[in-house]
């Protein structure tokens, strides 16, 4: 698969189209490592980020990734699922060469000042400086491979292509190959995902390719020497659970960096904020919400954390609550979608099956959902509301007068069913501390005020039938 390695668009590829114009132009042949090297110090020294859409790991991992591409190592990415390795793996497209010249029709995208193929060696003696040759972008110079344990020989490395052999060629032809992803990603970066996956087997004949960097097919004498940088994920528990990286090929990656989810708040709520996509508004405070919920859910001891609570739990859990917002817009007609704290209720009921529990927790694994979530809603709320004077709105609905809310109920409904509080500005300083301002996402910060105060113990509530009431 090919990657975007940037949100700006493409440049024109350049202009030399044979060999000669290429040389003319003053082209240089970097091997890929240190294509790489330049790239990512020259950044540096500009002050750019290369590693742009990746949080929470700068201070640890990105300095060891950086450290590792300095000196040319081949790596391998340790964590548990959802700790962004692979567009950890993705964003390293970026350090490439945006325009790199190939030989055209290789099969294997040599570099026109060092063929390795016995054609295109043989093309190169043909034409000399008329040898035609075409650019490859940089993302088509990186390939994904997801480990699986079907995985052949002859989908990394290659095999005997029997549509040849049958046009007439012998065996002993090397022009009867087909090449494997590894080798048709020369010059360029190979991503294999869960590296435990492969069976042993197959991690064996990957042993050359990482250490004398050629490849061996069949029985055939075929040395070439791939220049290709090899990267891998891996979750730790793989190593017992479904397979192993063998201590041969783990001995060949140059370094291994554990990732890890992240560890300020503020990051977590840039992952959720950058990858979900979002069909409605959805407050800041919400995005919060879910946030602290996914980091108490890593701390439960009703979780099994081997095999963690990924980024993706908090993301499913935005983009479902927007969905809800959206439906209830739609039906009812409200002007625009806005998420409220009663669409988290929405989120909980169909998020439980991507979290693993413990197994003495059978039967308790939606009690302790709830439990964690109404921990995170009670954090945003003194985080949010912290000195406020909530005493006129408790006076009021002590007095009997009710609020009701629910996964239907409209922001119109819920604010004209508020109590009056005279000439007080609360609902305009709950409004402020959120950043509320249209009717959509004040209801929305009102309402989480309320169940503030319903987690505190200083109002009642009681749901039932897609309602809920504060009284």
């Amino acid at each position: 698969m090919t990657v975007s390695s940037a949100d700006s668009p493409r440049t024109h590829p350049p202009v030399p189209a044979t060999l000669g114009e290429l040389r003319a132009s003053g082209h240089q042949l970097k091997t890929l490592r240190v294509e790489m090297r330049d790239n990512l110090l020259a950044a540096l020294r500009e002050g750019r980020d290369p590693w742009p859409g990746l949080h929470g790991f700068e201070d640890t991992v990105i300095p060891q990734l950086e450290r590792a591409l300095i000196a040319g190592h081949d790596i391998v990415l340790l964590g548990e699922r959802g700790q962004g390795k692979t567009r950890l793996l993705r964003t390293m497209v970026g350090l490439l060469d945006e325009w790199s010249p190939v030989i055209s029709g290789s099969e294997i995208g040599e570099h026109p000042y060092e063929p390795i193929t016995v054609q295109s060696q043989q093309a190169l003696a043909t034409y000399g400086d008329d040898l035609r040759i075409s650019w490859r972008h940089r993302d088509e110079r990186y390939a994904e491979k997801l480990a699986t344990p079907d995985t052949s020989v002859a989908d990394l490395i290659g095999d005997v292509d029997p549509m040849k052999v049958a046009e007439g060629r012998s065996l002993g032809d090397l022009e009867t190959i087909h090449f494997g992803l590894i080798p048709r990603s020369h010059r360029g970066i190979v991503a294999i995902n869960e590296l435990p996956d492969l069976a042993e087997r197959i991690q064996v004949a990957m042993l050359n390719v990482m250490e004398e960097r050629d490849i061996q097919i069949r029985g055939y004498v075929l040395r070439l020497p791939l220049d290709v940088l090899v990267v891998a994920s891996a979750n730790p528990e793989d190593y017992t659970n479904r397979g192993r990286i063998i201590t041969p090929l783990k001995d060949r990656f140059g370094v291994e960096i554990r990732t890890h989810y992240p560890t300020e708040l503020e990051d977590e709520v840039a992952v959720i904020r950058q990858e979900a996509d979002l069909v409605a508004d959805v407050p800041p405070h919400l995005l919060e919400i879910l946030a602290r919920f996914t980091r108490h859910l890593r701390g439960s001891s009703a979780v099994d954390q081997r095999s963690g609570v990924s980024a993706r739990f908090a993301i499913a859990g935005a983009e479902t609550i927007a969905a809800a917002a959206l439906h209830r817009a739609t039906v009812q007609g409200e002007p625009q979608a806005v998420a409220r704290v009663v669409d988290l209720e929405t989120a909980v009921d169909v998020l439980g099956g991507k979290i693993e529990f413990e197994s003495g927790e059978e039967g308790r694994e939606a009690e302790v959902l709830t439990h964690l979530l109404r921990t995170a809603v009670a954090e945003t709320v003194r985080e949010r509301f912290r000195g406020l004077d909530f005493s006129l709105l408790v006076d009021a609905l002590e007095a009997g007068q009710m609020v009701t809310t629910g996964e239907q109920v409209t922001a119109l409904d819920f604010l004209a069913g508020l109590p009056r509080l005279g000439e007080s500005e609360l609902y305009d300083d709950i409004c402020e501390r959120v950043g509320a301002t249209d009717d959509g996402q004040r209801a929305g910060a009102i309402e989480l005020a309320l169940e503030g105060l319903y987690l505190a113990r200083r109002v009642s509530k009681e749901s039932g039938r897609g309602e809920t009431v504060y009284g």
